[in-house]
């Protein structure tokens, strides 16, 4: 089947803008379930401190391998519409963002995609009773109209998405960013409630259906482990029964780009005290 809808590029960056792996897990299940088939992938040597991302040493029988940090586009068609999607997985970059942002949309050119989606994640204060909050923006007007997204408010740091997104701009192609909301106080990966969150955001942009089955059980175990968690911990306890109230008592039944923004900087100050009062999921 020959779709009759242009490419789409997606990306997921490990690292700053992947609280609890689900933004990079998203990507990942779409590439294994739909077999993509790598078409390129970028020399780590031009991007990577090695100091912060090390190469991981692997034994296969006597003998050992290193794999380094890397970037690997691959192409996967969807089994429904025959759309193709430019998959973009890796680590964020340390160095040279704008020529590692134009080499990706170079090696992606040839397939003349219409929109570059970058897939996001950021921990937050939200309670993971309720459905994860998901934000849809794009700075471009006709990206807004066409998927029905908001246009962000935020100025401060950025992280690669962004750097992605502007580029793809500056060569005349849509952008959009997808972020989800993870609970800060169980951050460590995976989290499938949020990757789902993702997926199922992903789907609204893509108007057809991704593979969500066994994400739908793992999002129930996980949550079920939280709640077994929490109920052993009074003040955990206590903490979520507060953010489910806010939740509950504030009108936004998926958080605002506002209140994301926010939660943002609140997770940024508990990384690092006083250095995130104008930080934000960009």
């Amino acid at each position: 089947m020959v779709s009759t809808k242009k490419p789409l590029v997606i990306a997921a960056f490990e690292g700053w803008n992947d609280a609890g792996d689900a933004a990079s897990d998203a990507v990942a299940l779409i590439a294994s379930t739909w077999g993509a088939t790598p078409v390129a992938s970028l020399d780590p040597e031009l991007y990577y401190d090695f100091q912060v991302n090390r190469p991981i040493l692997d034994r296969v029988g006597d003998g050992t391998t290193l794999t380094w940090p890397a970037t690997r586009i691959s192409v996967a068609t969807s089994p429904v519409t025959g759309r193709q999607l430019l998959l973009v997985q890796g680590v964020e970059p340390s160095m040279r963002w704008r020529h590692y942002c134009a080499e990706i949309l170079a090696a992606t050119a040839p397939w003349e995609p219409e929109l570059v989606v970058g897939v996001g994640a950021l921990l937050a204060d939200v309670p993971h009773t309720r459905p994860i909050p998901v934000q849809s923006t794009s700075e471009q007007a006709a990206v807004r109209e066409q998927y029905g997204v908001e246009q962000s408010e935020y100025t401060g740091p950025v992280g690669i998405l962004s750097v992605l997104a502007q580029a793809a701009a500056d060569r005349g192609i849509g952008g959009m960013s997808v972020w989800a909301a993870v609970p800060h106080y169980v951050a460590q990966p995976p989290s499938p409630k949020a990757t789902l969150a993702l997926v199922s955001a992903l789907e609204q942009v893509l108007g057809e259906p991704l593979p969500v089955a066994d994400l739908v059980d793992e999002s129930r175990a996980w949550q079920r482990g939280v709640d077994e968690l929490a109920g052993e911990d009074p003040e955990i306890s206590e903490y979520v029964r507060q953010l489910e109230e806010a939740k509950d008592t504030v009108e936004l039944p998926e958080a605002s780009g506002e209140a994301i923004a926010a939660e943002f900087e609140r997770y940024l100050r508990r990384r690092d005290p006083g250095e995130g009062r104008d930080a934000g999921p960009r």
